[in-house]
């Protein structure tokens, strides 16, 4: 399995622009435990931008596990399962976050 780094790295790879439309949102990642760390994605004017650390003003904050947010990439876990079993925590824009799990495959 990929790192947690490397699966942000391959992020903008899977980046479906047609899918994003007019979107324009910062989703933060905050994740724990081992592998962990912090990184935001920007997806604005149809381009996905991933950096390393804290945005300033995330449209959305997803707090989990490294090894669960893996897991979630790899399609082992349902997002919607994890969410309700609440190992995926979300503070800001709920909508951004359901629009912003279908723009990458």
């Amino acid at each position: 399995m990929a790192s947690v780094a490397q699966l942000f790295v391959n992020m903008p790879k899977a980046f479906d622009a047609n899918k994003a439309g007019d979107m324009n949102a910062t989703v933060q990642f905050d994740l724990s435990g081992e592998g962990g760390g912090q990184w935001y994605v920007v997806v604005a004017d149809g381009v996905c931008d991933v950096e390393q650390g804290a945005a300033e003003s995330p449209t959305a904050t997803i707090r989990m596990d490294a090894d669960d947010y893996a897991a979630l990439v790899a399609g082992d876990l349902n997002a919607m399962e994890a969410f309700m079993q609440q190992k995926i925590r979300v503070e800001g824009d709920l909508n951004t976050v359901m629009k912003f799990q279908t723009l990458f495959g």
